[in-house]
């Protein structure tokens, strides 16, 4: 842990929300390998972009070749990727930035300290940063089926150790906020359901 260091105070995020006329906050998109997650989560970023709404996406994959191109995929590490991810789009949030992240994030618990981090960042009496938790849900048959990367079919062939919904755990959420099947919904529908969720919580400019 550091030592000897002071946070120093900023414009408040209800003063940024006003200036720049949008609300800040996380969408937090998990689910198998080959679910859809970034899929979805470039539309819904260009969708919202199309509406003059300032969206950011986190991916997975792209994460790893900077920020966390130390870690590997022990589960010790996927916890460090995603506390590491929670503090990135809680900071874009913070900055009334949409951000999207779309990661396996296949454990509750860390999923949990994502919510937990947003809850908690209420600095100068400003209300906590909403997280909405968007379950990209299907059979892993499914995903094996459409398997872009070759990636189950090497886990398969013993090729990946610790691949998720193979020969590592997918603990799935309980209560997210969306849930959507993505062997049954078309991109755009799914598209249309998180933006209708949004428009519902008053979370987008009128």
């Amino acid at each position: 842990m550091a030592t000897n260091i002071t946070w120093h105070p900023s414009l408040s995020r209800h003063e940024r929300n006003e200036l720049r006329k949008q609300r800040g906050f996380t969408l937090w998109l998990t689910g198998l390998s080959a679910s859809g997650k970034s899929t979805v989560a470039t539309a819904l970023e260009q969708h919202l972009l199309h509406l003059g709404v300032a969206a950011y996406r986190l991916d997975g994959d792209n994460v790893r070749f900077g920020l966390n191109k130390d870690l590997g995929f022990s589960e010790k590490d996927r916890n460090e990727n995603i506390r590491r991810i929670a503090e990135v789009a809680k900071l874009f949030a913070d900055s009334s930035t949409v951000a999207l992240t779309s990661f396996i994030s296949p454990y509750k618990a860390d999923r949990q300290i994502a919510r937990d981090l947003h809850a908690a960042a209420n600095q100068g009496g400003d209300d906590p940063i909403p997280f909405i938790e968007v379950f990209i849900d299907i059979p892993v048959e499914e995903a094996e089926k459409r398997d872009p990367k070759g990636l189950y079919r090497k886990a398969r062939a013993g090729e990946i150790p610790n691949f998720t919904g193979i020969s590592a755990p997918y603990e799935a959420p309980e209560a997210p906020e969306i849930h959507l099947r993505t062997d049954q919904l078309s991109v755009e529908e799914s598209v249309t359901k998180i933006m209708e969720y949004l428009h519902s919580k008053n979370l987008l400019p009128k």
